[in-house]
């Protein structure tokens, strides 16, 4: 902590001195847990005197929680088999290690997939829902998700929607509801939408906000944004923690860009080789049979080769 934060919570109000009682109830200030206050009229009387050490030490929790190592990814584990999910993408950045099935709001992995599909189930692997056999039927299935408050559905359907129709200010309100709801992938949208001024006013900081959340719910690409955003300003021992926690995820390209870090001597050799093995485990941790299976056979995957 710096030595600036000098106040210490007690059991007494920091303005007017009152103790705690059955009359009394103190309430800690909710921005820094330093100091406790009796009434919100104390706490703006005494505001003036603890503002400095109060955004000292809300600053120092912020990035104890930032640089905190997330227990995984913002796709969290498959609910069939308890793997990990892994982090692969397609040319284009989509997920295609793992696909959410709106039946049930489970984002299942390829491996759970391939294993149903050998066994000729046309139903969902996990709640057992026939899978919809047109359009209609799929859309049928998002739009109750929607109404459920599903925010993965929120984004797909009602922003996704008007992102395709140009209608970007909804498509924002719409994507900031999925954030509120806890989707990582929502607070990621959010951040582009703040740094390029679509749908919203351009406002750097924000965007640099809606990073740190989706980076503290264990989204890698957020971690690597808030990394480079580091290095750009010179701030390179930040840049090296964001870079270190993503390739403990098992993010590939934070390894890419540790190698890079450590040329430019950023980052020690053994820090470096730290975080080469525990990228190494967290890659290893996401393998099965299945889902090796499943990447020598992607056709598989598709529903439709079921009635092959």
């Amino acid at each position: 902590m710096s030595s600036e934060v000098t106040e210490e919570a007690s059991e007494t109000c920091a303005s007017c001195g009152k103790s705690e009682c059955d009359d009394v109830k103190l309430k800690n200030c909710n921005a820094c847990y330093l100091v406790k206050y009796c009434s919100v009229v104390c706490q703006r009387n005494h505001r003036s005197q603890h503002k400095r050490a109060c955004k000292i030490r809300a600053a120092e929790l912020r990035d104890e929680l930032l640089f905190k190592q997330p227990e995984g990814i913002h796709f969290g584990d498959c609910p069939i088999c308890f793997i990990p999910i892994p982090t692969g993408t397609d040319d284009g950045g989509k997920l295609n290690t793992a696909a959410y099935h709106p039946c049930c709001s489970k984002m299942i992995c390829n491996g759970c997939i391939y294993a149903s599909r050998l066994q000729k189930i046309k139903t969902c692997p996990f709640c057992r829902t026939e899978y919809p056999s047109n359009d209609a039927e799929a859309s049928e299935m998002l739009n109750k998700r929607v109404a459920a408050n599903d925010p993965y559905a929120i984004r797909v359907v009602l922003a996704g929607n008007r992102w395709k129709e140009g209608k970007f200010s909804e498509a924002f309100n719409y994507t900031k509801q999925a954030a509120k709801l806890g989707d990582m992938e929502s607070h990621q949208q959010l951040a582009h939408m703040y740094l390029e001024g679509e749908g919203v006013e351009e406002d750097v900081e924000k965007a640099i906000y809606h990073w740190e959340e989706a980076a503290i719910g264990g989204h890698p690409m957020a971690r690597m944004s808030l990394g480079l955003i580091e290095g750009e300003n010179g701030g390179h021992e930040r840049q090296v923690k964001h870079f270190i926690i993503a390739a403990k995820q098992g993010w590939s390209l934070a390894v890419e860009h540790l190698m890079d870090c450590y040329k430019e001597g950023h980052v020690s050799k053994d820090e470096f080789e730290e975080a080469l093995r525990a990228y190494q485990m967290a890659v290893d941790a996401t393998k099965s049979p299945q889902r090796e299976a499943a990447e020598r056979n992607p056709d598989l995957l598709n529903v439709r080769s079921l009635s092959d």
